[in-house]
């Protein structure tokens, strides 16, 4: 079992440690992509604010990260675990699991394309929709090096958002993704923000398991099991599980 999460939009910076170490980080097949990726985020974050933050896909409230931007390559690296925060990281809290079950995570990342919970970054912000000189869109960017050097078979529990899947998509393992509802009254209403919270809770289950599931069902079964109201449901691109808020 592989499960891949979204990085999260908000980052604590390590206050003390070596910068990043890009040959030291996992896949460094990808140690191409991501130092040029990171010399132009650099530079970009040098230019006029307003075009910068523009091209980095960041609001103009987030003026203050361009600074951080600026200052990756020396910046103080620490665990990825540590390093994204946000709803679903605080409910995973992924740095807590044994090293077995870390080793079972891969984390999305727009500049770095992909990072295991262990490898060591600095804080960063760049969104996945953003479109740099010399690069282009970053999900297409990404694509090529991403298809060749990830793992395509097994079971995947795909928890990222639509962006970063465009970066990098499955083909051949059984892929399942994992959505929220709540119900009232027979009628089922999606849930948005939240969502993360339960991709958390879900992804520590899968987690601490005793032994990995190795099938849809049996991830069903797990989730289940922990007090949660699921459905599995089959569509053509793959699998859904569907946790029920009533």
């Amino acid at each position: 079992m592989l499960i891949l999460l979204p990085p999260s939009e908000g980052k604590t910076a390590p206050e003390s440690g070596p910068p990043v170490d890009l040959d030291a980080l996992a896949y460094p097949q990808l140690a191409k992509q991501r130092e040029r990726l990171l010399r132009v985020v650099v530079n970009v974050s040098g230019t006029a604010p307003k075009r910068a933050l523009e091209r980095l896909g960041l609001s103009a409230g987030q003026g203050g990260e361009l600074e951080r931007n600026r200052a990756l390559a020396d910046a103080p690296a620490g665990p990825a675990a540590r390093v994204y925060s946000g709803v679903l990281y605080e409910r995973l809290r992924l740095a807590e699991l044994p090293a077995a079950a870390r080793e079972r995570v891969l984390i999305a990342s727009a500049l770095w394309g992909v990072v295991r919970p262990d490898d060591r970054i600095p804080a960063y912000r760049l969104s996945i929709g953003a479109d740099l000189p010399r690069v282009g869109p970053l999900a297409a960017y990404w694509r090529p090096a991403l298809r060749k050097a990830l793992p395509d078979d097994g079971l995947v529990i795909d928890m990222r958002s639509g962006p970063y899947a465009a970066a990098w998509k499955p083909r051949a393992a059984d892929v399942v993704e994992v959505r929220a509802f709540t119900e009232q009254d027979g009628r089922r209403t999606v849930v948005s923000h939240m969502v993360k919270a339960t991709r958390g809770d879900v992804a520590r289950v899968l987690l601490e398991a005793a032994a990995p599931p190795a099938a849809p069902d049996a991830v069903a079964d797990l989730v289940a099991a922990s007090g949660r109201e699921v459905e599995l449901v089959r569509g053509r691109a793959g699998w859904t599980l569907d946790v029920i808020e009533r």
